[in-house]
């Protein structure tokens, strides 16, 4: 390290030291995921948990490892976080969907301003209650159906056990979708992405000792996590480097003349990410899939023909399974940037401004333009989302190495990672220059 990274580095701990309000959000954050991980460990009413391990430990490689992967290990112990956030997210999605070919809900989301936006966030939670129901109920029947040597893994099967099943999950859905408003208000960086990440870093030391007995009794050689860790690696700086690449489009001000004075006339640019939809694609594409794949994995192949075909062709690690999301990672690149960025009204915004691209006419044509160059950026993004979490899933199947190395967990904890260190860093960079307005003493006026 270097003498100037060494200064900067310990610039930053005295910043953070006295960045008190910092320091609270960050406690904050923890405390609420250790409230999420405390209740991973609460089993839901009437499970035979000792049965229930023996039939996860049999499929743990198929359908419920994977989605156990996104919960934290809340499926392995059938606790009342079962589903997680998934709900939500499948609600996000529907929601997004019908905001754009709905024309009352567009009006609604472009014109409602802060109502708009809170109506279409609680027409989101009203589905995410109707996805949880649903869900809940056909959890409750594949476990009803579910069986080891020792017996059923439902201690008293019936309407009781479904009813209470239902709410169970509703209420630890709801739960953690207001823990996650909570960390995002209250706290530092996006409460549901840290909520998965949470659940995803906090099997991570059981998957690293998976692995080593795996390598321990011969079923995976030396050479093998050697050359898995290396690849980590490098998909490690890959997704670093794309996350940070950008295409930054130059802006000419013109010089305007207010008083005596002349203003303007400068340039300055404005950056197009290469992924601005960040991790968002893959775990709605993770949600679309597990979500018709939920029954199936938890019905053992006794539910009726469609559950089974579903079970058979959309497995884990399956062509059609890795061709479909591959397909839908691209989708929702495309879709989800469509949201987050609108080049008519960035061509409007920078035409009232005064603002322009050199050799572009404000406008129809810059908004064209923008188009043209976010269309080719989106789909780079795409196609590098998506060979990040397919080679890894790749190599599952066929190594049977553990979900939590997959494309999507590790796409997940680069990213969340990166956006939550850049909140803290803003917060650092806020109260400094707030320590230096008091030190000048400029605030107040002369």
């Amino acid at each position: 390290m270097s003498s100037t990274d060494h200064t900067n580095a310990q610039g930053n701990m005295g910043a953070f030291s006295k960045a008190k309000e910092l320091q609270k959000k960050i406690l904050f954050v923890l405390f609420c995921l250790v409230i999420y991980r405390l209740g991973t460990f609460i089993p839901i009413p009437g499970i035979n948990s000792d049965i229930f391990q023996e039939i996860f430990a049999q499929n743990s490689t198929g359908l419920l490892g994977m989605f156990d992967m996104f919960v934290g290990g809340a499926v392995q112990r059938m606790s009342i976080f079962a589903l997680g956030v998934m709900p939500y997210i499948s609600a996000s999605i529907i929601m997004s969907l019908l905001t754009h070919l709905n024309p009352t809900l567009s009006q609604l989301k472009k014109e409602g301003g802060e109502i708009g936006r809170q109506k279409i966030n609680q027409y989101t939670r009203y589905g995410t209650v109707l996805l949880a129901t649903f869900q809940g109920y056909g959890l409750s029947i594949g476990l009803e159906s579910m069986g080891g040597a020792l017996g059923s893994a439902v201690i008293d099967p019936g309407l009781f056990f479904r009813l209470s099943t239902v709410i169970t999950i509703i209420g630890g859905t709801i739960f953690l979708l207001w823990l996650g408003e909570q960390i995002t208000q209250r706290g530092i960086g996006n409460g549901i992405s840290l909520i998965i990440f949470s659940g995803i870093v906090a099997n991570l030391p059981s998957a690293i000792a998976g692995t080593g007995e795996l390598v321990r009794t011969g079923a995976l050689s030396p050479f093998f996590i050697i050359a898995l860790i290396f690849f980590i690696i490098l998909i490690f700086i890959f997704i670093v480097f794309m996350e940070r690449a950008q295409r930054r489009i130059y802006v000419q001000y013109p010089k305007r003349q207010i008083g005596n004075k002349m203003y303007g006339g400068e340039g300055s640019h404005m950056p197009l990410k290469l992924n601005m939809s960040g991790v968002i694609p893959a775990i709605f594409a993770s949600s679309v899939l597990l979500l018709p794949l939920t029954l199936s994995g938890l019905s053992g192949g006794k539910g009726p023909g469609f559950i089974n075909f579903l079970s058979t062709y959309l497995g884990h690690g399956k062509p059609i399974y890795l061709i479909l999301y591959f397909s839908l990672i691209v989708f929702f690149c495309f879709f989800y940037t469509s949201i987050v960025f609108n080049p008519q009204e960035t061509a409007d915004n920078l035409k009232k401004n005064g603002g322009f691209v050199p050799g572009i006419r404000p406008g129809e044509n810059t908004a064209q333009y923008f188009d043209y160059v976010l269309t080719r950026l989106t789909l780079v993004g795409a196609l590098y989302l998506g060979t990040v979490c397919i080679i890894p899933e790749i190599l599952i199947s066929k190594f049977s190495v553990p979900f939590y190395f997959g494309g999507t967990s590790l796409l997940i904890v680069v990213v969340v990672m990166m956006d939550t260190i850049g909140q803290i860093q803003s917060h650092l960079f806020a109260h400094q220059y707030q320590d230096l307005l008091k030190k000048t003493d400029f605030k107040g006026g002369l």
